[in-house]
């Protein structure tokens, strides 16, 4: 059943909108096992795979970038063609960015090698999309072209859809402008929206009332699928491994990682 959507809950939640209060640092960030104590986020309401994407319904899922889409739904994705349910994945960028000034992991290295670690990864999670849909888009300027994904999603969803995206408070540029345009996408197409935290997890703490809890859900994840999931984070060599070439660390930190490991996912129903 699609949620009717107001014009309000297409906008960007207000509460601590405030882009230096999501500040994405160089640290690991908030370890998981402060999550894993995190009272709130034990608490959530539960929701199966099977009644989050009912019989008929497709899973979309629209990533800013390759590996996004393992990160906010692996498991989600897993048990979905588990269960015969059609996907289909939409990567926004192709993730060209990720490594400024390296000879290791130039553009055109990382244009070429990400999209493939995305469909290895899928591959270790027992995914076949039905489509997998590349747009290109600038990464890092996602903001300025944000109108221009969205008029791009609108023809691709069917009012059946479940459309995951994440985060328009994640904090990173990209996955705001991704999640406010898929948002306005989704509900134009009639389809139903989620939202899922990649990076929120870093910047904000246990019990954290920047976190829209009021609409949050667990989705749990067996063992076996906890697995896949993580094998599937392996399969980013780009990403988790260090840049000898200019001496940064993994784009990918071990928190980051760690978070794959959990038997479960959070995703934020649509706003009221």
């Amino acid at each position: 059943m699609v949620r009717a959507v107001t014009a309000a809950a297409l906008r960007s939640p207000s509460s601590a909108d405030d882009a230096a209060s999501r500040h994405i640092d160089a640290s690991d960030g908030t370890p998981e096992w402060r999550w894993a104590q995190c009272r709130r986020l034990q608490a959530l309401p539960e929701m199966a795979a099977g009644a989050l994407v009912p019989e008929g319904g497709r899973v979309v899922v629209v990533a800013p970038h390759p590996d996004d889409e393992i990160l906010a739904a692996g498991g989600l994705l897993s048990l979905a063609a588990a269960l015969g349910r059609p996907a289909m994945l939409v990567a926004v960028t192709d993730g060209t960015a990720s490594h400024p000034g390296s000879t290791r992991w130039p553009a055109a290295r990382l244009q070429a090698e990400r999209p493939q670690e995305s469909l290895a990864a899928l591959t270790a999670l027992g995914v076949q999309p039905q489509a997998l849909i590349r747009l290109g888009l600038p990464d890092g300027g996602l903001r300025e072209a944000e109108d221009d994904l969205a008029r791009q999603l609108q023809p691709l969803l069917y009012p059946s859809d479940v459309v995951l995206t994440t985060w328009r408070l994640d904090g990173h540029p990209d996955h705001e402008a991704t999640g406010r345009a898929t948002v306005q996408a989704a509900a134009a197409a009639g389809a139903r929206w989620l939202e899922a935290a990649v990076w929120a997890w870093h910047w904000a703490q246990p019990g954290d009332e920047r976190l829209p809890w009021n609409r949050a859900f667990r989705l749990p994840l067996p063992a076996a699928v906890v697995q896949r999931k993580q094998a599937a984070m392996a399969a980013f060599a780009s990403q988790i491994q260090p840049d000898p070439s200019t001496g940064a660390a993994p784009v990918l930190r071990q928190s980051t990682l760690a978070r794959a490991g959990r038997p479960f996912e959070v995703f934020f129903d649509a706003a009221p």
